[in-house]
């Protein structure tokens, strides 16, 4: 039951208790009374108890003195002597005498006959029956005057119990209105004190989970070493773009930073991200004061710039400025080359694939035309297919001229009884001299069909250094291609010229990258037992990326292991790292197998892996590359 109702049921229950004792104490005077009036009328009816006469003169007498709602006189012996008057039953209209129940009969017999009276109660009655409707009259109007004051009470109360209700329904909707404290006096205070503390103390919670989620929001979209959006911003951004509900145009710019794997390879990861900042800083420079743009780093060394509201014309300037910061920038670090970029045309509703493949057409162009250097390509034709075409006239022609130069990266052996070697970097260049990014060359090369050729090119050369140049001595690591590898006519080939060049074999050790070897392993153990018949060796590189398993130990055998660099990347703190590892170093002791670490950057780093008893260590920490020196 509820408090209204309780209360009412409260009030009702006293009011009437109040009424039902009122009637009592008035009951009870309305009988004390009735015994007076009935006393004096026998005290009276006694002084004329000789009555002898008729009953209508005694009736006369009587009334005189006494109010009579009955009165019956019988002669005991002439009946016209008798007199009555009135009548035993109560009035209909007597509502005191239905409340109040009082007898004030009386029976006297005289000598000449028997009186029978009821006295009149109406003024026994009426003086108590007054009190009684009076008190009543004013009892009821109190209960309903409290019973309306209370409803009222009962109303603001309910508008206030509403009004904090609906504060705190809106409170997930984040409405943080002020507290009405005036809504929320008296006994209600705490309440009203209590939501506004939930209020403040709720908002002051969403705020720090706000900021928090921006946070974490710009950790996830926006990369650290660049400070350029991430990939799944580009995607949305593109999206955005192939959508027809808005009038938009620009150009997209695809920057390739071509050198990256390079410079990891002979500077180290730090130097590369110091590398990859540096260029988004060109980048970033370049796009000042040219309209609304978007930043995005889309791939570990590709870059993405939307530039809304500009032509192809336009967007020129922006790549001859990008092109100045990117020579001042190689200029100052003495490199080759930094990035290229290629610029296309894009307006609403353009298909995402159809706009990266038109501008990974243009990057390609680029890539042929030198270091630095940018192209742009509004739409695919006849005359522009050439971007792609344009890498196998290159390729083919640097095969053709041998537009090769060497670095050489030396291992650094764990102990004096390991036998290693040194690492032979290959560099292109195109018909101007012009420096072309060596990862670009090789992909290029594998896509067309010229891997063979390519890798051919190396071997001839390498061999020709070694002979040509007695100064070099130990034994050379080659790179090659293991789609080239896995070829029979390739490996027939490589067989027959280390055949006819066996000293120079016998210092050559051919790496394979281990993914490729995994994709046949039959053909890859014919290669390296083939390669093992003329004296020399075979490496697996990269190492621990693919699905290496025993079989692989077993069937493959090939002489060294480089451990991708990825597993020497702060490895005093990985100990999942250590231990497969130490599980790799232990199996392949077993079988002969010497196991190089890689990527080797910082000390912590070499003195952990020279305790897990790897053969060979090599990075930046142990050696720097450094050009061949050869007879020109």
């Amino acid at each position: 039951m509820g408090l209204s109702k309780s209360f009412q049921l409260v009030l009702f229950i006293v009011f009437g208790l109040l009424i039902y004792r009122i009637y009592t104490v008035e009951n009870n005077e309305v009988q004390e009374q009735g015994e007076i009036a009935r006393a004096n009328y026998q005290q009276y009816v006694q002084t004329i108890d000789q009555w002898h006469g008729s009953g209508e003169a005694l009736y006369q007498r009587m009334s005189k003195v006494f109010s009579f709602q009955f009165f019956q006189y019988i002669h005991n012996t002439d009946s016209n002597e008798n007199f009555t008057h009135g009548s035993l039953l109560r009035p209909a209209d007597d509502f005191a005498s239905e409340i109040f129940n009082v007898e004030l009969g009386h029976v006297q017999d005289f000598p000449d006959g028997r009186l029978q009276v009821r006295l009149d109660t109406a003024s026994v009655l009426s003086p108590s029956f007054n009190d009684l409707e009076q008190t009543a009259t004013l009892l009821i109007t109190a209960y309903i005057a409290l019973m309306l004051l209370f409803a009222v009470l009962m109303q603001l109360h309910r508008k206030r119990i509403n009004y904090a209700a609906e504060y705190i329904t809106h409170i997930p909707d984040l409405s943080f209105l002020a507290i009405e404290k005036s809504r929320f006096p008296g006994v209600l205070h705490p309440i009203g004190k209590a939501l506004e503390i939930c209020r403040s103390q709720l908002k002051l919670s969403l705020d720090r989970v706000r900021k928090e989620n921006e946070q974490l929001t710009k950790a996830a979209y926006q990369d650290p070493v660049s400070g350029f959006s991430t990939r799944q911003r580009f995607t949305q951004h593109i999206e955005a773009i192939s959508k027809k509900d808005k009038q938009q145009y620009g150009v997209l710019v695809v920057i390739k930073a071509a050198e990256l794997a390079t410079i990891n390879e002979l500077h180290g990861r730090a130097a590369g991200d110091d590398y990859l900042a540096k260029l988004a800083t060109c980048i970033r420079k370049s796009v000042t004061n040219l309209g609304l743009s978007e930043c995005f780093r889309v791939s570990s060394g590709d870059f993405a710039v939307f530039i809304e509201s500009i032509t192809l014309k336009e967007g020129e300037r922006f790549l001859e400025q990008l092109k100045r910061h990117l020579d001042e920038y190689a200029q100052s670090t003495k490199s080759d080359s930094v990035a290229h970029a290629g610029m296309v045309p894009y307006e609403q509703g353009i298909e995402p694939v159809a706009l990266m493949t038109l501008a990974d057409t243009a990057v390609s162009v680029a890539q042929t035309l030198g270091p630095n250097r940018y192209y742009q390509l509004e739409k695919l034709s006849a005359n522009e297919q050439f971007g792609n075409d344009h890498w196998k006239v290159t390729i083919d022609d640097l095969i053709n001229r041998r537009s090769i130069k060497f670095y050489q990266q030396p291992i650094q052996p764990c102990n004096n009884d390991t036998e290693v070697y040194r690492e032979l970097l290959a560099r292109f260049y195109n018909s101007e001299g012009e420096h072309l990014p060596t990862t670009t060359v090789i992909a290029m090369a594998e896509r067309y069909g010229m891997s063979v050729e390519l890798d051919k090119m190396i071997v001839t050369q390498t061999i020709k250094v070694l002979s040509e140049n007695p100064s070099i001595s130990g034994k050379m690591g080659v790179n090659i291609s293991a789609s080239s590898a896995l070829q029979d006519s390739f490996t027939v080939w490589l067989k027959d010229i280390l055949s006819k060049h066996r000293g120079t074999a016998a210092r050559l050790v051919f790496e394979l990258n281990e993914s490729g070897m995994q994709a046949n392993l039959e053909s890859s153990h014919k290669f390296v037992t083939e390669i093992h018949k003329v004296g020399a060796k075979v490496a697996v590189e990269r190492f621990g990326l693919g699905f290496t398993s025993f079989k692989f130990f077993r069937e493959v055998r090939p002489d060294f292991i480089k451990l991708d660099s990825s597993y020497s990347d702060n490895i005093e703190q990985d100990n999942n790292n250590k231990f497969f590892i130490r599980m790799i170093v232990d199996i392949a002791k077993r079988i002969s197998i010497r196991v190089i670490a890689t990527g080797v950057e910082k000390q912590d780093e070499k003195l952990v892996l020279e305790k897990l008893l790897v053969d060979g260590l090599q990075g930046y920490y142990i050696a720097k590359p450094e050009a061949l020196l050869i007879k020109q």
